[in-house]
């Protein structure tokens, strides 16, 4: 087992599924998910988000380093009856498909060289939710190593060529004790 995984696995071992959150990205946005259709949560670390795309009525796949994370979301899946399959993968090494899914989902997660395939495992008219922390944070939370950061607009500029339905990063801008900050979310669709 490798360092990594063994870090991941540690920190999901004893996980709360009572406190499991949705995505900030897929909470404001769930309404814009079809009505079907095959959907990923890539770097699913427990999965509430392929919780959440399962219970909207998707065909969901989990994917994560983390055989522990997994295996405890199976076992929700199993006992609240959702369709979840999961599957152990390193995303760096082995990201999607060309044309897989109708819904990709990522949060807290940014490996630049595999965004290009990301975005090719839309089908036409797939939709991409994506959150991740930014460079321009107003508080700690999240990585400080700014190869896992976003730069101002970055993701705006790695999903050139997708149709933009809602966009949010608000940065150091104005008063920090108000909104929503030290990330940024889209929601954009494959032509």
């Amino acid at each position: 087992m490798s360092t990594q995984q063994n870090k991941w696995d540690n920190t999901y071992r004893n996980a709360d599924y009572t406190r499991l959150e949705v995505s900030a990205v897929l909470k404001r946005n769930q309404h814009l998910l079809p009505s079907s259709g095959h959907a990923v949560d890539l770097a699913c670390g427990l999965g509430a988000n392929a919780i959440c795309l399962a219970a909207s009525g998707l065909v969901t796949e989990a994917w994560d380093f983390s055989s522990v994370a997994l295996a405890q979301l199976e076992h929700y899946a199993r006992t609240h009856q959702l369709d979840i399959t999961t599957q152990q993968r390193d995303i760096e090494q082995h990201p999607p498909s060309v044309n897989q899914f109708d819904v990709v989902i990522v949060t807290h997660f940014l490996y630049r060289p595999i965004f290009p395939a990301v975005l090719a495992s839309l089908k036409p008219g797939g939709l991409l939710y994506y959150q991740t922390f930014t460079r321009s944070k107003t508080s700690h939370d999240g990585p400080s190593n700014p190869n896992y950061l976003l730069a101002e607009n970055e993701l705006l500029n790695l999903c050139a060529g997708l149709k933009v339905l809602y966009y949010r990063e608000e940065g150091q801008q104005g008063n920090w004790q108000a909104g929503w900050r030290n990330q940024a979310m889209i929601v954009a669709k494959k032509p």
